[in-house]
């Protein structure tokens, strides 16, 4: 997985997936506002019809979102007390041609860390406190592997906006503000956990084949 930060392309495409997240925010009928003394950029406070809510945009270019553990690691450090989340993933990682913006309960996405959390803990994976832990948008929840416990966030709450990249105009849209807080969940890409779909796909691009050609053996 390649670094959000490390080519033009997706610096610029990951300034259009947070503008994505307000254009929906706002067509919805949100009125959209920073809040102070957060020290967090990522966070606002959306309000409609006399309703307020804190909201937290998350953005992913490869399809896996991501939120850390608080210092103590002792809760989701911005998931922490957010209502809703605005996640914001693109279409395809490799080819990206659309945004597609997805709100989800605040109370579902930290059931879902925290489902992940505890599976990954009893298998014993190694989860430094401060990064980030990925969750998977689009594919179907399982017990097995452990890195799809607590997936399919996109699949059980359907994008409420799909927008074209290219309609969106490309420009410092919170770029510098936003950077530090996207940077809290994502560590080192290459972190993403890798799915048997995509480790066929991946070995039949290598080799000229088809995926159903890739055969792959996991042994315990």
């Amino acid at each position: 997985m390649t670094n959000v930060f490390s080519t033009p392309d997706k610096v610029i495409n990951r300034d259009k997936l947070f503008k994505a997240a307000l254009m929906t925010l706002e067509k919805e009928g949100w009125e959209v506002s920073r809040i102070k003394g957060t020290g967090k950029s990522s966070v606002r406070r959306i309000t409609k019809d006399g309703e307020s809510k804190v909201a937290s945009i998350r953005t992913t270019q490869n399809t896996w979102v991501a939120f850390p553990r608080n210092k103590s690691d002792t809760a989701w450090g911005t998931l922490e007390g957010t209502d809703v989340v605005v996640a914001v993933s693109v279409d395809e990682k490799d080819s990206p041609r659309f945004a597609q913006v997805h709100f989800v309960e605040g109370d579902e996405m930290r059931g879902r860390f925290d489902r992940a959390y505890a599976a990954r803990k009893a298998a014993g994976y190694k989860m430094p406190v401060g990064r980030g832990i990925w969750l998977s948008m689009y594919d179907l929840e399982a017990k097995s592997p452990v890195t799809l416990v607590g997936a399919g966030i996109g699949l059980d709450n359907p994008a409420v906006g799909r927008i074209p990249l290219s309609s969106i105009e490309a420009g410092q849209w919170d770029a510098e503000e936003t950077d530090a807080d996207e940077a809290e969940g994502s560590g080192n890409a290459d972190e993403v956990p890798l799915t048997i779909a995509e480790a066929k796909r991946r070995l039949a691009m290598t080799f000229g084949v088809d995926p159903s050609a890739i055969k792959i053996i996991v042994e315990g």
